[in-house]
């Protein structure tokens, strides 16, 4: 039988009241309030937060508070990824980001959506996993929406709200994001 939080991973409709979840989802605010609270000059305090926050990568990501997720642990980073002033990612499926990949401030990564039907929506929800590539641009403010792959390469321009998928190497822009132009 599988439990709530396997259904979350795997895409399918969950209970997020569940008791084993609510705990995951405190561990990971605690641990955003500590980083968020840490000093330019703790940085060994803040690295290690940062390892003991993200599921890979916390030894080499790049972070400048503050940060908020929903459990840390959906979050694979591939090597010295950036991460700018008041980004949010909402891991509720996993979330793979490639080596290099920068975020400019506010930017935002959901997995977490909604059924349509309001009286589902009361108690289930469910989630699509984000795949971003490696040397990614996102631009401050972005919106990167649930079950989107961004190819690597690729530029996405501030504000954009990136509903579909990006190949590699382009230009995209816009709401909704669209290529522009191959890099």
């Amino acid at each position: 039988m599988m439990t709530e939080r396997d259904k979350m991973l795997a895409g399918e409709l969950y209970d997020p009241m569940d008791p084993e979840l609510v705990r995951a989802r405190d561990r990971a605010r605690d641990l955003c309030q500590d980083l968020n609270a840490t000093r330019e000059a703790q940085a060994d305090g803040r690295r290690r937060i940062l390892v003991e926050l993200f599921g890979s990568g916390g030894e080499t990501v790049w972070m400048q508070p503050p940060f908020y997720c929903d459990y840390g642990s959906n979050i694979e980073l591939g090597e010295r990824v950036f991460f700018n002033f008041n980004c949010v990612v909402l891991d509720v499926c996993r979330v793979t980001i490639g080596d290099f990949t920068l975020f400019g401030p506010a930017v935002q990564i959901y997995t977490a959506t909604h059924p349509m039907d309001a009286m589902l929506r009361r108690r289930q929800e469910f989630a699509r996993p984000i795949e971003i590539g490696s040397d990614v641009w996102v631009g401050g403010g972005a919106i990167v929406c649930p079950g989107v792959r961004i190819g690597s390469r690729s530029v996405i321009g501030a504000g954009s709200v990136v509903t579909r998928d990006v190949p590699d190497g382009v230009l995209a822009a816009g709401n909704p994001c669209r290529v522009i132009r191959a890099l």
